[in-house]
């Protein structure tokens, strides 16, 4: 097969969708996988790509998904580990099930997906590109989000570890660390007219970004473009891990 391919996973919406549609238009055939069937469906449908249904907290779905890609559609070009989830709470009375729930999805099922990928790749010869999804929470931490904050932060040292191991295969790993970005993630916060000011407080730019101006930043580093970066985690926050806060 020539068609370039990329996995997105969360790509029924968000930050997800606006990276497939962004590779879609940089000549990928986009494989979006989400665990909202309908959802995914629909949007794999409006981009002319492949919709698949996972939760990326299971590894054995991961691993079947995988079975079924390079069976069905051959090996991927290009991997966007992009699904996660936050589930707030006081860390005094964190729920240890919450806090594995969200580390199997944003960490250990990067981790997975990132190693199916990767085998794929070296053994078809492509010298591909795995872009993970990071946070600017990676670096700044917020009380009441820690599994986040420790799954980001372990997925920024991930990125490096599986770059330096890929690096001799060709296989550059990368990583995107979003701040504040319009998404159902933010809703509550778009909704809360003070929350939305102590953001704006912290955001050098004044505004929240936009899903597709994280999108347009993953379709680079996964093009020729970025042939010289692996490794690193690009922060797109509008200047705010520049500033020295504590709030």
């Amino acid at each position: 097969m020539t068609e370039k391919l990329a996995l997105v996973t969360g790509g029924a919406q968000g930050i997800g969708y606006a990276c497939a549609e962004a590779l879609t238009e940089d000549g990928f055939r986009c494989i979006l996988a989400d665990i909202q069937t309908d959802k995914v469906r629909e949007a794999a449908s409006r981009l002319g790509g492949i919709a698949m249904t996972c939760d990326m907290s299971d590894a054995d779905q991961i691993g079947a998904m995988f079975d079924t890609i390079a069976a069905d559609h051959g090996p991927l070009h290009a991997l966007v580990n992009n699904a996660g989830i936050a589930m707030p709470g006081d860390p005094l009375d964190y729920a240890l099930e919450d806090f594995r729930k969200v580390i199997d999805v944003n960490l250990v099922g990067t981790f997975v997906a990132s190693q199916r990928a990767a085998k794929m790749m070296v053994e078809a010869g492509i010298e591909g590109a795995i872009v993970n999804m990071s946070s600017i929470n990676a670096q700044v931490a917020i009380p009441a989000i820690p599994a986040y904050c420790a799954s980001k932060g372990g997925v920024m040292q991930l990125t490096k570890a599986m770059s330096l191991a890929l690096a001799p295969k060709g296989i550059r790993v990368n990583a995107v660390g979003p701040g504040s970005i319009d998404t159902d993630m933010m809703a509550g916060v778009n909704a809360n007219p003070e929350a939305m000011a102590r953001v704006m407080s912290r955001t050098p730019l004044g505004r929240v970004g936009s899903a597709r101006e994280i999108g347009d930043v993953v379709a680079f580093l996964v093009s020729k473009k970025a042939s010289y970066i692996t490794g690193e985690t690009i922060y797109v926050d509008g200047g705010r891990l520049g500033l020295n806060y504590t709030v």
